[in-house]
């Protein structure tokens, strides 16, 4: 399993005691031991209206992250596009491959990232996500070389062909990623329900593409080392109470430090729906999770893990990374998926 590439999906996460800008800084930092412990990718999220995410402008997140690093391949996990006219992202993504050649990723989802008040705020159609597979085939024109009169052109991007991700968390997502022949990220780290049988559709449908030639599929999983099961599991409790509150009628609140035991936190039923929802976190010492992590992709054959540690203190969260990379021996970005 050495040879697994391991990439991580971050949302420059804003913690109790720290700001938007505090976040972003840790981010990249965050991102420049990464690239030095030779995970593949760095990716940030788009989410709106939710105070403990500092990245909800993607793209000029990511410019900031690409400018610290040299190797890694920075990207959105993901830009969710029918919040956007497919041009201004061919625009700012283009302008990102522009200016860090070879190194970026455009992962694109149809959810909006956010409750329905701030959907509207943001001039979001409620049906705007059944246009998603037009969109998407838009945007991929806007990447491509223009055509003799083509009237609307995207400058930067036209030529650049920037890799496309399609992320899902149902069949709809595996489906379309297989029809465009494009590689598929399951959102497993927090939808895990039909994660074996998008893949089995993936993979079955997949229709070989300019991009991608054979099916390259990515997981989601949370992950949380420390020197010791009990430490980890200590450590845990942060993200455990960022989704206890999630269920508390949606509660989204900055990340809590940790807590010495989740048995007096718990109220009635939410032990068991925060369980479900983080099923595919892997927490532990290096012994434990490595052991857990190879069973878990014995069981999906994923091509990639995207890996997402949603850890309070900064040291323990590198340190989680770190121990990581050390149990797989990483050798870096070597993934092509042009």
């Amino acid at each position: 399993m050495s040879d697994i590439a391991l990439s991580v999906l971050d949302h420059a996460t804003i913690v109790e005691g720290s700001d938007p800008g505090e976040s972003l800084r840790s981010a990249r930092e965050l991102a420049q031991n990464l690239e030095a412990w030779g995970y593949t990718r760095f990716w940030l999220s788009e989410h709106h209206n939710m105070r403990a995410v500092a990245s909800a402008a993607t793209s000029v997140a990511l410019g900031f992250i690409a400018e610290g690093t040299s190797t890694i391949r920075v990207g959105s996990g993901g830009v969710m596009l029918p919040n956007h006219a497919p041009l201004v992202i061919a625009e700012q993504f283009g302008t990102l491959a522009s200016l860090y050649p070879g190194r970026i990723d455009l992962g694109l989802g149809r959810a909006p990232g956010t409750d329905p008040r701030t959907m509207r705020a943001l001039r979001r159609d409620s049906a705007s996500a059944s246009t998603f597979p037009a969109d998407v085939q838009e945007l991929q024109a806007y990447f491509a070389p223009a055509q003799p009169g083509q009237a609307v052109r995207a400058v930067p991007g036209e030529g650049l062909r920037v890799p496309l991700w399609i992320l899902g968390s149902s069949l709809f997502g595996a489906q379309l990623a297989a029809h465009l022949g494009l590689p598929y990220a399951f959102a497993s780290h927090f939808a895990p329900q039909a994660l074996y049988e998008a893949l089995a559709e993936y993979r079955s449908g997949f229709q070989p593409s300019e991009q991608l030639g054979r099916p390259h599929a990515m997981a989601g999983i949370n992950v949380v080392v420390a020197d010791t099961d009990a430490e980890a599991r200590r450590l845990f409790t942060s993200q455990q109470q960022s989704f206890a509150g999630i269920v508390r009628g949606g509660q989204r609140g900055l990340l809590p430090p940790p807590i010495d035991s989740m048995d007096t936190f718990w109220r009635p039923g939410e032990k068991e729906r925060v369980d479900t929802t983080l099923r595919y976190s892997f927490v532990g010492s290096p012994e434990t999770v490595k052991a857990k992590i190879e069973q878990f992709l014995a069981d999906t054959g994923a091509d990639e893990l995207m890996v997402s540690s949603m850890i309070h203190d900064k040291k323990a969260r590198l340190h989680s990374y770190e121990a990581l990379a050390d149990m797989f021996d990483l050798k870096g970005p070597g993934v092509d998926l042009h």
